[in-house]
């Protein structure tokens, strides 16, 4: 992804409501069905870190906490996931937003950018999957005996997943900030 080095307020704020709708579409169903997309926090908190400002951070917090809620208290989805290690979910997703933010001051534009953009996302879903799926597992009270085995199968298990969707979202909206980056700079060619 190329760079956006000033991100004017009126973008700023296109792009976080954007953002924010995209959460709300698809935070209640992790891994999607056949009429649900999969959960697409990770990738928007990475997301929010290369466009947006640190507010927006707070904001999408904020955001994700109440779906969470509403999901849980109103509309009957499962609570399983809600323990005491909870805020460790949100020490991930800023750890997905510090990737998307490396990125942004680091990234090469252009296609040669692809991998210091595979490089951010693996690392920040990485350590983002490492806080939240360690914290829940080791201080979540719900494995009553765990263990190292057990808990590198989790791994196994679930983080594929959690990269992979991350993975195919930020790759669409890197395809996406591609197509308007180019045809921005061929308009202000012409």
């Amino acid at each position: 992804m190329q760079n956006c080095h000033t991100c004017a307020p009126r973008p700023q704020t296109f792009i976080g409501l954007a953002l924010m709708a995209f959460m709300l579409a698809t935070r209640f169903h992790h891994f999607g069905d056949a009429l649900h997309l999969p959960d697409a926090s990770w990738a928007l908190f990475f997301l929010a870190g290369f466009y947006l400002n640190p507010l927006w951070l707070g904001a999408l917090m904020l955001e994700a906490v109440a779906i969470d809620a509403v999901a849980i208290g109103w509309m009957g989805v499962s609570g399983y996931c809600l323990t005491a290690a909870y805020g460790a979910l949100q020490l991930a997703h800023g750890v997905l937003w510090l990737g998307g933010r490396w990125l942004r001051r680091h990234g090469v534009p252009g296609l040669a950018g692809v991998g210091s953009l595979a490089v951010a996302v693996l690392v920040s879903g990485l350590g983002a999957f490492a806080l939240s799926n360690g914290a829940f597992y080791w201080l979540g009270g719900r494995v009553v005996e765990p263990n190292w085995a057990q808990f590198l199968q989790t791994w196994v298990d679930y983080a594929p997943a959690y990269l992979g969707i991350m993975a195919l979202y930020v790759g669409v909206a890197g395809l996406v900030h591609g197509v308007l980056t180019a045809s921005s700079e061929q308009r202000y060619q012409a």
